[in-house]
């Protein structure tokens, strides 16, 4: 689903991200992990042209994303980040059915996929006319999750999306949401510099450093076979 080579990202001088590869098979959640600054989130703005590469290609179910408009690409790739990022003077209703109705889909089919998202992530009706100050946390992430995944994109992208939710909704939340089908049957790249997490939600981690890829598998392949003392310490301490 999606394919990158040589993914390079420079500002002046200083590189963040250095010839990065890797692939995502379609259904899986790939968690892209490492310390603050690693360049683990520049890499994740690059897949939706949030962040320009300097080089490299980014392939999207084979399309190359620089080929393609860029606001139009990330209508078509759902997109959920830290504080969920929702619009403060839109209600919950507005929030979810942002994307599909830039789409153009008509009323009544907004409002089945709201109602029916609303349900999967078990936000109660009430909640449809209130606006994200209103809401707890936990809610907030819920709902910017329904809105990524309103129109039902081949690919969501998640940007330390549990990481201002306090340590039980956290879990609460994760556990949660990554239990809900319709988001295991997504390709998902998540961004985390959490530890527990990166091994609770990928099938696969890549372990970032310096803007370098340092090791990518299975969390079994990080935790039993690390190739050098980085991994080996972000992993056990």
């Amino acid at each position: 689903m999606i394919q990158i080579t040589n993914l390079t990202k420079q500002y002046g001088p200083k590189t963040v991200v250095s010839s990065v590869s890797f692939g995502v098979a379609p259904g899986e959640t790939l968690v892209l992990a490492g310390t603050s600054g690693c360049g683990k989130t520049t890499t994740l703005k690059m897949l939706n042209r949030l962040v320009e590469p300097t080089s490299g290609t980014v392939l999207l179910n084979g399309q190359n994303v620089q080929q393609a408009d860029a606001p139009t690409l990330r209508r078509g790739i759902g997109y959920v980040m830290q504080e969920a990022g929702l619009f403060p003077h839109y209600t919950v209703s507005e929030n979810i059915g942002a994307v599909p109705r830039l789409l153009g889909w008509d009323p009544d089919r907004i409002r089945t996929r709201t109602h029916e998202l609303m349900d999967l992530l078990r936000l109660p009706t009430d909640l449809l006319n209130r606006y994200p100050a209103d809401l707890s946390g936990g809610q907030r992430q819920r709902v910017g999750l329904a809105r990524a995944l309103a129109v039902r994109p081949p690919v969501v992208l998640m940007d330390e999306p549990f990481g201002a939710l306090d340590p039980y909704t956290r879990r609460h939340v994760r556990r949660e949401v990554f239990g809900i089908s319709e988001l295991q049957e997504t390709t998902v790249v998540l961004v985390t510099h959490d530890v527990t997490e990166a091994l609770e939600l990928g099938d696969r981690i890549a372990l970032m450093d310096a803007g370098e890829l340092v090791q990518i598998g299975p969390p079994r392949d990080l935790t039993e076979r690390p190739v050098n003392a980085f991994v080996r310490d972000f992993f056990t301490h």
